[in-house]
Order: C-alpha cells, then sequence, then structure tokens
C-alpha cells in the first residue's frame, strides 16, 4: 500500500473519530434547545448539505437510481430509525448530562456487533470473540450492580448503533447517498412533529437567536463531514487500522465527561469500563489474526 495514501487515510480517520468525539461539546452548546428539537433541525440541515454535496459531485444519478429500488429504500426508511433514536438517545445523555453512560455505549458497540453477527449472520465466533462478548455482559453486569438498574441508555445506544451498521452492511449505497436518503425519510415524521408543535405554539426550525441558528444549521453539516472523512479513511487504510481507529470517538467522550463536563464516575464503574476495555482488546487481537491471516 502506498506510504502516503495510508498517511492521508489516518489523518481522514482522525479527523473522522475526532469530531464524533468532540459531538458532546458541540451539543453542550445547543443545550437551551430540546433533544427532539435538535435531532429535526440536525436531520433537515444535513439533508440539505448532503443535497448540495451531491450536486457538486454530480452523483445524483446514482443516488436516484438507488431511490428507485423499493427494497433498498425500505431498508434504508429501517436504518433512518435506527440512527434517527440513535442520535436521539444520544442527545437526552448530552442534555442529562450522562456523556459517561454514552460513551460506554459507543464502546460497547464494537461487541454489539460480534452479537449479532453470531444471531443473524449466523457467522462464527472465536474463543477471543467468545471471551469478549463474555466481557462485555460482566460489563454489563457490574453497572447494574453500580447502578442498581440496568444501563438502559448505554444499551440503547449500543444497541441501536450495532443494529444500524447491521442494516446499513446490507444496503449497496455509497455512505453519503445513503445518508441523503436515510435524512430524506426522516423529513415526514420531522414534518407532522413540526406541525404539531406549531399547534401548541412552538416553533422547531425558526425563533431562535441567530447563533442557535447556526448551530443548528451546522449540526447539519456536521452529521455528514465525518461520513464523508470515514470514507476517504476506508478506501485508504486496511479494516484492521479502521477497526482501531474506532476507539478515539468513545475516549474523547469518557475524557470530555470526565474532565471538563465534571461527570461524576464511581469507583466502581472503573471495573465496568474496565472489562468493556479487556473485551475490546481481545476483539481487536482477534480482527488483527483474522486481517493477517487473509493476507497471508
Amino acid at each position: 500500500m502506498d506510504p502516503r495514501a495510508s498517511l492521508a487515510g489516518v489523518a481522514f480517520g482522525l479527523g473522522a473519530y475526532g469530531i464524533w468525539g468532540f459531538f458532546p461539546l458541540f451539543f453542550r452548546q445547543l443545550g437551551h434547545v430540546g433533544p427532539v428539537d435538535v435531532l429535526c433541525n440536525r436531520a433537515l440541515w444535513g439533508c440539505v448539505f448532503v443535497s448540495l454535496i451531491l450536486s457538486a459531485r454530480h452523483h445524483w444519478p446514482a443516488t436516484l437510481a438507488a431511490a428507485r429500488r423499493p427494497g433498498t429504500v425500505l431498508r434504508l426508511g429501517v436504518a433512518a430509525l435506527l440512527v434517527g433514536s440513535n442520535w436521539l438517545a444520544f442527545l437526552w445523555a448530552v442534555d442529562q448530562r450522562q456523556v459517561v453512560a454514552s460513551s460506554l455505549g459507543y464502546f460497547l458497540t464494537p461487541l454489539v456487533n460480534v452479537l449479532l453477527g453470531m444471531l443473524v449472520l449466523k457467522e462464527r465466533l472465536n474463543g477471543k470473540e467468545w471471551a469478549s462478548v463474555g466481557l462485555a455482559v460482566a460489563a454489563v453486569g457490574s453497572e447494574f450492580l453500580t447502578l442498581g438498574s440496568l444501563p438502559w441508555i448505554s444499551l440503547f445506544i449500543g444497541g441501536s448503533f450495532g443494529l444500524y451498521g447491521l442494516v446499513r452492511k446490507q444496503v449497496a449505497v455509497n455512505a453519503i447517498s445513503g445518508l441523503w436518503l436515510e435524512t430524506l425519510t426522516m423529513l415526514p415524521l420531522i414534518g407532522l412533529y413540526a406541525l404539531w408543535q406549531q399547534a401548541q405554539g412552538h416553533s422547531v426550525f425558526t425563533g431562535f437567536d441567530g447563533l442557535t441558528q447556526g448551530l443548528l444549521a451546522a449540526s447539519g453539516v456536521l452529521t455528514a463531514l465525518p461520513l464523508m472523512l470515514f470514507a476517504a479513511a476506508a478506501q485508504r487504510l486496511n479494516l484492521a487500522t479502521v477497526g482501531m481507529l474506532m476507539y478515539i470517538n468513545p475516549t474523547l467522550q469518557f475524557l470530555t465527561a470526565i474532565l471538563i463536563f465534571d461527570e461524576p464516575l464511581q469507583p466502581a464503574r472503573l471495573l465496568t469500563f474496565g472489562l468493556i476495555w479487556a473485551g475490546l482488546i481481545l476483539y481487536s487481537w482477534s480482527g488483527w489474526e483474522k486481517y493477517r491471516a487473509s493476507q497471508a
């Protein structure tokens, strides 16, 4: 592989996961706007921004061809519901100062993917992958003992994003075209919600001060930009390297929660994260071995 291409791929990957990792800092600036309103604006402005990107790249023919395939639209509609609910859960976590729980959810996602691969795709797990799943289950149990209840927000974030990845994996549409179709399918629901809120005397898309309106529009740009960077990274790097970079996002979220937002971290919760990190090490080790074997 060309070293310059690899270096560029790492830079694109760092950009993508860095933006995702600092999402809590950005969306905390919109703490005065309800999470559902932020979600609506994020989807609307994301659709607008991606439309501009598709126009600039002259990708409309391929995108519209995908839109004419009913099976593709149906799957992307399901993907839209999953990723939309994931966005809403994340926004709620930021609003409720539960970014530590959010980061745990995203740390869980790769291990959820292993479990879904076994249950849905009938993939066979090796010893390290079984151990990583076992450590994830132990981490959830530890969180239950620490909190006195199941970590629902972490499980929902990890589960919804894992399911989104599973559905999206089965649709042969590139990331940008897929995002346009996903946000487009969200618009009818968003429109109904906005009309209902308008009848209650509340405007979802207007009536904000200039800075807030700008941040809401920027949320759409920040929805698409890391996906574009990720796609560029994936084209230049092997899957093992991309897989290792994915931990940057929840790590930055975790550090932001502890060091900037001053969220409490009970000592017992360190066991939860220790188990998750151990599981991720085994998962990454297994993935690296599979990659090396495929290159032999």
